[in-house]
């Protein structure tokens, strides 16, 4: 079974206390639920038409895995933690080749 890696851009922050709360709560969520974090932050080059955004990569074992970590509940709580509006992102979850 391939693995799955999952990308999260931030395309704006509104509420820089609530990515905060939702950091703490997500990292630890993501990672019983089978994450591996291999790079995140602000990008040191950006190309072609990319924006320059805070980036979020992150390994799973498999797509399944990613899912089930994306509906646990505690990424839930960390995504209550963010609110509805303390950023506006983009989540993509990709099976590895």
């Amino acid at each position: 079974m391939p693995k799955a890696y999952w990308i999260s851009t931030y395309h704006a922050i509104h509420d820089e206390a609530a990515v905060a709360a939702y950091a703490a709560l997500a990292g630890p969520a993501l990672a019983a639920g089978g994450a591996t974090f291999l790079a995140r932050g602000m990008p040191q080059l950006v190309k072609e038409a990319g924006k320059s955004m805070r980036t979020v990569l992150a390994e799973f074992p498999s797509v399944a895995a990613a899912q089930a970590a994306y509906e646990s509940p505690g990424y839930q709580l960390a995504l209550a933690a963010l609110g509805q509006n303390g950023a506006v992102r983009d989540i993509r979850i990709i099976e590895g080749v």
